[in-house]
């Protein structure tokens, strides 16, 4: 197989504003949140609460990177989801409730049921707006919203389990005297039963920025972000007050509700990622029709089966070199029948014109040095 040429100038992306903004606050809440730990517990006890934070965390974000195989987000940005939700949203969050709670003279019951989720799940949210405001490109409809926030989610739910595991195997939290006892309920319950709370609450806020995105509607691209971000309260609260009435009242809601929305979600995001091969065929057909891309390819790149095999019959006679030109032609052709997509249903990017021509130009730069199976390279 002929050497690939090399790869053209990136897109221009947008957004250098949103980078800064994150990264200056993802320094500044993480050293917060350090010294928030450091303050929790003994280094021993910190480092046991870490290592047992970290088990759900692998197969949570291996859940939601099999959702995102259709367009792979960019990695940089789902770390940085990762980071806002474990040091801006929880560094933001303890701030806002600590002075609130203060000033107002809140007691614990309101400040669980109520001011929790309501701040929890604005500073989680908040970074999905930026996206939204800054690098709306990114988002291609409910499920990218879904992925975004689920690494948000994650994040936040990483750092608040260290705390909670540390107080609980301490006996701070007023829960008891503390000891193995206490971290094994801990565990079992915020690890175990229900790690992905946190990511199903800010889900919502994902799917009505999804919404937002894919809607031609002015009023729709403002009320489903609101709407999204009410129901992820009403969730978290539903989920805290469960808590003040005991055992029984957390498995009454985790049984009644939470599992069954739970449930609900995950039926929604595998539909939302099935529809998006059926968006993808007519889109890259659509794109075909105009002379954008081969029509012979685009089971190639719209069926994950056929993508896996085309890769394997690109190492096979091409090596690591082919594979990389197979992957960059259909992620190529993948990143050109969203931005299709959109197009035809009337709610393009700004950027569309400039965005399309970088794709089709990698495209036919490409092309000619891959072939599918079945299919022979030409000589040049």
């Amino acid at each position: 197989m002929p050497a690939a040429p090399a790869p053209g100038p990136a897109v221009p992306r947008s957004g250098v504003g949103f980078t800064v903004l994150v990264t200056v606050l993802s320094v500044l809440g993480g050293g917060l949140m350090m010294l928030v730990i450091a303050l929790s517990g003994a280094p021993g006890t910190l480092l046991l609460a870490a290592a047992l934070a970290a088990i759900p965390v692998g197969p949570l974000v291996g859940a939601f990177m099999w959702l995102d195989r259709y367009e792979p987000e960019p990695r940089w940005l789902l770390v940085a989801g990762l980071a806002w939700g474990g040091f801006v949203a929880t560094a933001a969050a303890i701030l806002i409730q600590g002075v609130g709670g203060f000033v107002a003279g809140l007691d614990h019951d309101v400040m669980l049921g109520v001011v929790a989720p309501v701040t929890e799940e604005a500073t989680k949210g908040f970074v999905l707006l930026l996206l939204l405001w800054w690098r709306r490109h990114e988002i291609d409809g409910v499920l990218d919203g879904i992925v975004y926030a689920g690494m948000v989610g994650i994040g936040f739910a990483f750092v608040e389990n260290v705390l909670y595991l540390a107080a609980a195997y301490d006996g701070t939290d007023g829960m008891g005297p503390g000891g193995t006892e206490a971290l094994t309920w801990t565990f079992v319950v915020r690890c175990l039963a229900s790690p992905f709370a946190h990511p199903l609450f800010t889900s919502f806020t994902g799917i009505g920025v999804g919404i937002a995105v894919a809607s031609r509607s002015p009023a729709v691209r403002v009320l489903a972000p609101v709407g999204g971000y009410a129901l992820a309260v009403l969730a978290h609260a539903t989920w805290n007050a469960s808590t003040l009435y005991g055992a029984q009242g957390f498995v009454g809601v985790y049984v009644v509700v939470m599992a069954p929305v739970f449930l609900g979600l995950v039926g929604l995001a595998v539909w939302s990622r099935s529809s998006e091969r059926r968006m993808l065929t007519a889109a890259l057909s659509d794109a075909a029709q105009r002379g954008l891309i081969p029509a012979t390819d685009i089971g190639w790149v719209v069926d994950l089966t056929a993508r896996r095999r085309a890769r394997a019959w690109a190492r096979e006679r091409g090596g690591a070199e082919g594979e990389r030109a197979m992957r960059a032609y259909q992620q190529a052709a993948i990143e050109l029948g969203f931005l299709h997509h959109r197009y035809l249903r009337g709610t393009p990017p700004p950027d569309f014109a400039a965005r399309g021509q970088h794709y089709v130009g990698r495209i036919a730069a490409a092309r000619p040095y891959i072939s599918f199976p079945g299919q022979v390279v030409p000589t040049r």
